[in-house]
């Protein structure tokens, strides 16, 4: 094992071997990503407890959190360019640890989309700071190798988030979900105090006005998305929700172009690789997190597996992704980047494609078949797109790159999960034999409800979820292939 130069500031300790380092960083990253994929594990013991939400409360549940992560990733890498990466990871993995414990404290839908709001920020604070000390810490001749381990392992925690999430809730309510991982955030709290370096200050404004805008932009976003099929499509709340996202990243946009030191300047968009790779990350997991938000229903409603089953069931998912993550960017040398990244994304689409098809008869090795198609895509893709976004930045810059990476990931994963989410919500509502309308509340309630009344009811109400679940995922596995046609003809330009 060789021991990578340091990088030294004054009155700072010699920085941890890589190795070290990377395990860290990657754990760290495992577990705020994870949260993103295990809390819907958890919906369907949300849907039957005494907070009784509906199926838009569901999605905000699951959303606030990625919302607040996604939008605030940009700002909290210029944050630990400025007043260092450690002491702002440190802040973060605390965050998210109180974050979690008010989650599972709540007494009510309200305290708990705050507590999730405030886990979300703790995320953001973490995530990009984990990517600039690793860099930091890590060879330039290493580099490509450390990122694509640190992407292989914000991939596979969705998939890792799920299996954990089983095994916690196999035997504990929705709240013992927050009761584990908040403790092992504050674990890692005490890894970082030991081995992380002090983080390299560069000077970076924190643009709270951009900030801002930005969040406002993608909270109207969603907000039409998931309000659309209880308010209606053509209802003025909705349009004016749409125009009112659309209006105000048009502001964004100018604001920015204007803006001494903005949160990003548009401008560095015109950069091929960044371009390419920000579209491309965020389509890779648009796809990912819709698949997990209708995964957990559909292996516990539809086949009756428990959480544990449920958690195992998606193994293929890190499987392929740690496999074929690791050697990816080799494969990318030698076929060329643009064939790996553009076959990778399309291979997604056709797994999205696959399981559009599967019902509750289907054998699970069909099933695990297009995990595992997903899951080689993902990883034939995104280390190669990540690879570029933070490549085309100085290393001044590795905060606002690390953070406008995981800023794609997130708010991608958040589309995701509305979109599948109201597709999945509009057609099973109007899939429902008439005899079940009167169950009609979110997916979950009512596939619950019918499973009480016995086979035949829950027959009929599993086969109008499957026949949902199709609709949804060939929407997303539609805007998938679009992401990839645009990810191929960008990279032609390269």
């Amino acid at each position: 094992m060789s021991v990578q130069s340091p990088v030294l500031i004054p009155s700072t300790p010699r920085p941890a071997p890589s190795r070290a380092m990377l395990a860290l960083m990657s754990s760290c990253v495992v577990v705020v990503v994870a949260m993103v994929a295990a809390i819907n594990l958890a919906l369907p013991k949300l849907s039957g407890s005494g907070l009784h939400p509906n199926s838009t409360e569901l999605l905000w549940i699951v959303d606030a959190y990625i919302l607040v992560f996604g939008c605030l990733l940009i700002p909290a890498g210029a944050l630990g360019d400025r007043i260092g990466r450690k002491g702002v990871l440190l802040t973060g993995l605390a965050v998210f640890a109180a974050g979690c414990l008010s989650c599972a404290a709540a007494p009510n839908i309200t305290v708990l989309l705050a507590g999730r709001v405030v886990t979300g920020l703790g995320a953001a604070l973490v995530m990009p700071a984990t990517l600039s000390l690793l860099m930091q810490v890590t060879p330039p001749e290493r580099r490509p190798h450390a990122i694509a381990t640190w992407t292989a392992a914000t991939g596979a925690a969705g998939a890792l988030g799920t299996l954990g999430g089983g095994l916690v809730l196999q035997w504990l309510p929705w709240q013992g979900l927050f009761l584990v991982i908040g403790p092992l955030a504050l674990l890692l709290v005490v890894g970082v105090m030991r081995v992380a370096p002090r983080g390299e200050r560069h000077p970076a404004s924190l643009d709270l006005i951009g900030t801002v805008l930005l969040a406002a932009t993608v909270f109207a976003l969603l907000f039409a998305i998931i309000e659309g099929p209880d308010h209606g499509w053509s209802s003025v709340l909705v349009l004016g929700s749409f125009a009112a996202a659309a209006l105000l990243f048009a502001v964004f946009i100018a604001y920015a172009l204007r803006a001494a030191h903005p949160i990003f300047d548009p401008r560095v968009f015109a950069i091929t690789r960044l371009r390419t790779g920000t579209i491309g990350v965020a389509a890779v997991f648009f796809g990912m997190f819709a698949l997990f938000f209708v995964n957990a229903q559909y292996l516990q409603y539809a086949r009756g597996y428990a959480p544990l089953a449920t958690g195992l069931a998606i193994l293929p998912l890190p499987v392929g992704m740690i496999v074929v993550s690791r050697r990816s960017l080799a494969i990318a040398r030698r076929f060329g980047t643009r064939t790996v990244v553009t076959s990778g994304i399309v291979l997604i689409a056709a797994g999205l494609a696959a399981l559009s098809f599967v019902t509750s008869a289907t054998p699970y090795a069909l099933y695990g078949l297009a995990l595992l198609a997903i899951s080689t895509g993902a990883g034939l893709s995104v280390p190669s797109l990540s690879t570029g976004i933070m490549a085309s930045l100085p290393p001044a810059r590795a905060g606002m790159g690390s953070g406008l990476n995981s800023a794609a990931r997130e708010i991608g994963s958040a589309l995701g999960v509305a979109v599948v989410g109201t597709v999945l919500t509009s057609h099973f509502t109007n899939a429902l034999p008439a005899s079940l309308q009167k169950l009609a509340g979110s997916t979950s309630q009512t596939l619950g409800a019918a499973q009480r009344l016995g086979t035949a009811v829950h027959a009929q109400a599993v086969s109008a979820f499957t026949d949902a679940m199709a609709s949804g995922y060939r929407v997303i596995a539609a805007i998938v292939l679009i992401a990839a046609v645009a990810v191929a003809v960008s990279l032609g330009d390269a």
